[in-house]
């Protein structure tokens, strides 16, 4: 098969994006005459006469004349008049728009309360307003209230899809009153974004939310078999003489970190138990006119309130940790690539690349120490400075910058003389990514860019051969919508990419799981020792249906084999071609049994770029919720055999066999104080491999500040032929001089989710999350590939007269007489294979390192959130983690679990953080 395969998607869908010229056209009907029958609902707002007292109370002139009251229900009866009546008002000033929202209750003793922390997800009576400030119709802010005082923000993009990550400066308050419960809010206009103008027009919604009879009510509503959210909105008239504020914000803060430790070694000079630290710094938001804004940050805080979870990763793929940290998880979506236009997007085995992971940034540092001795190692890579610039060029075209260098991280390193070394472990690094996309026509075509690029300066020779020198990544984006409906809309996009470095390090890059191209049988792609750089291209296009109750989803796309954009991306596979295809049906109207039901039935195919077939899948996906709000979701799926690339690490490809699979899941009314929650997955293999997974699940709400989950996983998984090893010998020639060692492996592994949130007010609040994991492997039935391209295996011990020994103890050996000075040193529990069993015959004899395990993790993490100022936060942070190897490969619970409390090793860091957000 040919490299040019799809290449560049005919020149990116031929551009064949019908762009409006002047951004701008009517919505028609099918028999193309303008649609006036949907006029869209007007509000207007009123200037403020006198000071408003945002306290709860509607007692101010502005909320004394008719409001807003025209809502319709979305649930539980889509269409039908609301059970209770809601009145809302909208007023400004010269420095905020004012709404105040009237939720009338019949029976106000059976208002739910809830409280949490700032945007969580409580089972409450709630108050949303969403404003399309800038007025494209595409994006927006949303503002949330609960009935307890709870608040919950935060941005729309791509008409209908939200992100919380951002926290807004403003003022709410909630009351409730015989008549039900109200809400005022004060949203500075330094929140919004929105340009200088005479008189405006903004978009503008409501919701409101009765949790007793899971009621939905909205202002505009939207059907669900309908697409679309801000580009329905309402228009809110009336606002004139403001003035887009100049937005400066400054974040000074503090940080002390005392973190004690077991793990270490007596005389180091670096490491006593103790270790006392402490940061400051500054983070800045200044406003670039009315909007954009420039985001920097001197010296920042980028360590992380919450922690990672514990993961045990026997695969060759890296693990995707999300990003918890404020400065890059805040305006995220303006670097969004390749998802826009669609409300749906379908993976099925391909993982379009990330451009921008910001995780990258601030990692541990990655080189080696070249002394012996005490080793001073950092935990992290500092970040000098960064700084991002985010909003909007121009009506329906938006900008992403983000800038950032790391410094360059030395190791201290102490030897047995006295002597002190200096050690680099991480060069000096800059990181960048520009983000920009322009849409026409609100929002029915659009077409962007995005562009990265990874530069290192080393001043090291020993650095030159561990890391790339340079790397860029350049990609374009867009979308259509096919029709006047706005229901069929197709996307693509397509990218290059190329990492610079030495003749050693392009080498290395080229062999690593990511790659591959040292696999011996591959006739795509082969290793260049001399090469100094590496490309690649990457692309899809997929079409998607938005409206209606039968949906079709179908996309085609392909990564080379040279593509990588993992120094500032995340990317876990290349070398595939790939296409699939979704077509489903759902109901929306109660039946008696379901408030909705669905399914979807989905395909996929995956080839590499020689033409062979490395994945393929049939599924069925049904999800259901009953009358009484329980609801269930489940899967069936089929993966016939197929050939496996990657299974041998590096060595020819493999053949799988058939999979079966399947799992049903079903949680309990979320109004109940008691919410139970039960998954069960199985699959089997025609290998004689198994997987069994039991996620039992309960959440407890026993007052309205107070919510406790405990969800277990309980997971046994057989594989019978999990990778051990490759082990070099000339003598196995049909695979290629190298044996790729296999074995059977049994892995138990229990876990938990313990999450206890405790809400004394709405700006003062406790989180505490434990994490327990047991994961215990056990491996035997050693065996090697016998043949490339087949499932199946010359067994240690039982074929070819071969043997396999497990050591008693530790010893060394020779293995091969031609190099009576080589010597292999045995430990106990460690196996030695004879392939051939014959001392007089060509294959040498090797060691097989004992594979078991028997990881027990703890991860403890109590956070209190104390917001003392608007937009000024303290934290107080205790963080515990320990581990324990003790018994490998054999899994007793009641011993392992005591083994996991009772670990030696632990680390305990207790941190404090004061922020204090100051405003002219």
């Amino acid at each position: 098969m040919k490299h040019n395969v799809l290449l560049p998607f005919v020149i990116f869908l031929s551009i064949g994006i019908s762009f409006n010229r002047y951004g701008y056209s009517r919505t028609e009907s099918a028999d193309g005459v303008a649609d006036t029958a949907k006029a869209r609902p007007i509000i207007e707002a009123v200037r403020v006469t006198n000071p408003i007292k945002v306290d709860g109370v509607l007692s101010e002139g502005e909320w004394q004349r008719p409001g807003a009251a025209n809502f319709t229900q979305r649930d539980p009866i889509e269409g039908s008049q609301p059970s209770q009546k809601t009145e809302v008002w909208i007023a400004y000033d010269d420095e905020a728009i004012y709404v105040a929202a009237r939720m009338y209750d019949t029976h106000p003793d059976s208002i739910v309360t809830r409280i949490g922390r700032r945007d969580a997800d409580l089972s409450s009576d709630w108050f949303y307003v969403g404003i399309d400030s800038y007025h494209d119709r595409r994006t927006g802010f949303y503002f949330g209230v609960y009935a307890g005082g709870a608040i919950s923000d935060g941005i729309l993009f791509n008409d209908s899809w939200d992100d919380n990550t951002w926290d807004g400066v403003w003022d709410a308050a909630s009351k409730i009153d015989d008549k039900g419960w109200t809400v005022e809010m004060k949203i500075p206009y330094s929140q919004l974004r929105f340009p200088k103008q005479d008189e405006y027009v903004w978009g503008v919604n409501f919701i409101r939310s009765i949790e007793r009879n899971k009621e939905r009510d909205d202002f505009v509503m939207v059907p669900k078999k309908e697409s679309g959210w801000v580009s329905r909105f309402a228009d809110l008239v009336g606002l004139k003489n403001i003035n887009p504020p100049t937005k400066l914000e400054v974040l000074p803060y503090v940080v002390a970190k005392q973190h004690f430790t077991n793990q270490f070694t007596d005389g180091n000079p670096f490491n006593d138990g103790s270790i006392l630290s402490s940061n400051t710094g500054v983070d800045i938001k200044y406003g670039l006119g009315s909007n954009l804004t420039l985001n920097a940050t001197i010296n920042p805080d980028f360590g992380q309130v919450e922690v990672d979870p514990a993961v045990v990763n026997l695969t060759q793929f890296e693990t995707f940790f999300q990003e918890k940290r404020p400065f890059f998880i805040e305006g995220s979506n303006f670097f969004d690539f390749g998802y826009g236009g669609a409300n749906n997007n379908w993976g099925f085995n391909f993982g379009n690349p990330e451009y921008f992971y910001s995780r990258r940034i601030g990692r541990p540092p990655r080189g080696d120490v070249q002394h012996d001795g005490f080793v001073d190692y950092p935990d992290a890579t500092r970040i000098l400075g960064a700084a991002k610039i985010t909003g909007k060029i121009a009506e329906g075209w938006s900008l992403g910058s983000m800038h950032a260098v790391t410094v360059r991280e030395h190791a201290t390193v102490e030897d047995t003389a006295g002597h002190r070394y200096s050690d680099i472990v991480e060069p000096l690094a800059s990181y960048n990514v520009i983000r920009s996309l322009r849409e026409f026509n609100e929002g029915k075509q659009a077409i962007g860019f995005i562009g990265t690029a990874t530069l290192r300066d080393f001043d090291q020779p020993y650095l030159v051969d561990n890391f790339n020198h340079q790397s860029f990544a350049l990609g374009m984006d867009g979308w259509t919508n096919l029709d006047s409906k706005g229901e069929f809309v197709v996307t693509s996009w397509f990218s290059t990419s190329r990492v610079q470095g030495t003749s050693d390090r392009i080498l290395a890059l080229q062999e690593n799981p990511l790659h591959y191209f040292q696999r011996p049988d591959a006739t795509e792609v082969h290793l260049d020792s001399s090469a100094t750089s590496l490309s690649g291209y990457a692309g899809r296009v997929a079409l998607n249906k938005q409206k209606g109750n039968t949906y079709l989803n179908a996309a085609v796309g392909t990564i080379s084999p040279g593509f990588d954009s993992n120094d500032l991306g995340y990317l876990f596979r290349t070398n595939v071609i790939n296409a699939h295809l979704v077509l489903g049906y759902s109901w929306y109207d109660p039946d008696g049994i379901f408030r909705r039901k669905g399914f979807n039935l989905a395909t996929f195919r995956n080839f590499d770029y020689a033409g062979e077939k490395t994945g393929e899948g049939y599924f069925l996906f049904y999800n259901a919720q009953f009358m009484n709000y329980w609801n269930v979701n489940g899967n069936f799926n089929f993966s016939p055999a197929i050939l496996d690339p990657r299974n041998t690490r590096g060595g020819p490809i493999m053949k799988t066999t058939n999979l079966y699979n399947s799992g049903i899941y079903g949680s309990t009314d979320s109004r109940n104080s008691l919410i139970y929650n039960l998954g069960i997955s199985a699959a089997r293999s025609e290998s004689g491999g198994y997987r069994v997974t039991l996620d039992p699940g309960i959440g407890w709400k026993p007052a309205s500040g107070v919510s406790l989950s405990l969800f277990p996983e309980i997971n046994h998984d057989v594989t019978i032929a999990q990778w051990v090893m490759n082990q070099d010998d000339p003598a196995a020639t049909r695979t290629y001089g190298a044996r790729y060692v296999f074995g059977k492996l049994d892995l138990q592994e229990v876990s938990a989710s313990i999450r206890l949130d405790w809400t004394f007010t709405p700006k003062l609040t406790l989180q505490l999350f434990l994490q327990p994991l047991i994961s215990v492997g056990r491996y035997n039935e050693f065996k090697e590939l016998k043949q490339p391209g087949m499932y199946s295996f010359n067994r240690y011990g039982k074929d070819n007269g071969s043997t396999i020994d497990r050591a008693d103890h530790d010893f060394q050996v020779v293995f091969d007489p031609n190099y009576p000075t080589d010597t292999t040193q045995v430990y106990q529990g460690d196996y030695v294979v004879d392939p051939d069993g014959n001392t007089e015959g060509s294959a040498v004899p090797f060691k097989i390192s004992n594979p078991d395990f028997n990881f027990k993790s703890l991860r403890v993490n109590a956070v209190v959130r104390w917001e003392y100022l608007p937009g000024s936060t303290a934290y107080f942070v205790w963080t515990r983690g320990s581990t324990s190897g003790d018994h490998p490969g054999d899994f007793s619970f009641s011993r392992d679990f005591r083994d996991m409390l009772t670990a030696p090793d632990h680390d305990d860091v207790f941190l404090i953080k004061l922020a204090y957000w100051w405003h002219p």
